[in-house]
């Protein structure tokens, strides 16, 4: 297929291309970076190329670099355009809660701050769609040192915010164990978020029948809020756990002790912060 200088195609419709409708309205610029959204949700940031993004949105390279100079650039800005506003609008209904509640603030006032922005996202094409979540999930999986340094730099205030919350609505959790609750929990999730199977998914757990935003949250939330208000290890627990580790031949090849936790190492773990 001939290809413009302006990266516009002559005639036809490329393959992998959005029908005319949906989210590519907005001339090259859109094009490249909804190629770039698809490629980056199917194939992380690191397996796909710049060869694949000019394919898809049916543009020359020339077009990519006047756009955007590299293929880190247009990730930056294909990340930012969805995130952006997300996140402003996670914190606008944060804030609200935390006006309204204070400390009574609970785990699903924060998780609703962070999803009800999220499913709103989900349902406007303007905004990516029904593939935002795979999106979302994508981005806070995704393994790469490119992809998690942007996070960091540019979102780390909105993650504080939010664990700020979780420690308001837990107070009892110290923030080492509350740290990696969350860690392990959202991360389950987004890994979750990012398979293609995710829909499909939905469709099976409502049983073909269409979930309201409060079913939609309670599912989304579940996970995590279970093992947000878990109780912590107690003697008992980590004594089985030390018995499973023994038994299994694992605890001198991991260098842990023999014996049992003493009540004094079970104090320890829950006053850790």
């Amino acid at each position: 297929m001939a290809v413009s200088q302006e990266g516009r195609p002559s005639a036809g419709r490329p393959s992998g291309a959005r029908s005319s409708g949906t989210r590519q309205t907005g001339g090259t610029k859109a094009r490249i970076l909804d190629a770039a959204e698809d490629l980056f949700i199917e194939h992380g940031f690191e397996a796909m190329s710049m060869r694949q993004i000019t394919s898809r949105a049916a543009v020359n390279l020339a077009a990519v670099n006047y756009h955007f100079g590299s293929k880190e650039a247009l990730i930056h800005a294909m990340l930012s355009r969805r995130l952006d506003q997300l996140n402003q609008e996670r914190l606008g209904i944060l804030d609200r809660f935390d006006a309204q509640l204070g400390t009574h603030i609970t785990c699903e006032h924060v998780l609703g701050a962070m999803f009800i922005p999220a499913l709103k996202a989900s349902r406007n094409p303007e905004r990516g769609g029904p593939g935002f979540l795979r999106l979302i999930g994508r981005a806070y999986t995704d393994p790469s040192p490119f992809v998690r340094n942007f996070l960091t730099a540019h979102y780390a205030s909105v993650a504080g915010r939010f664990f700020d919350a979780f420690q308001r609505a837990l107070p009892h959790l110290p923030r080492t164990e509350l740290g990696w609750r969350l860690h392990f929990a959202i991360g389950a999730l987004s890994g979750a978020l990012a398979g293609a199977e995710t829909e499909s998914l939905i469709d099976e757990f409502s049983q073909g029948r269409t979930m309201n935003d409060v079913q939609m949250i309670a599912r989304l939330s579940s996970l995590i809020v279970a093992a947000l208000k878990a109780p912590m290890p107690d003697s008992a627990q980590l004594s089985i756990f030390a018995a499973v580790l023994d038994d299994a031949g694992a605890s001198e090849a991991f260098g842990l002790p023999q014996s049992a936790p003493t009540s004094a190492e079970t104090a320890t773990l829950h006053s850790t912060n």
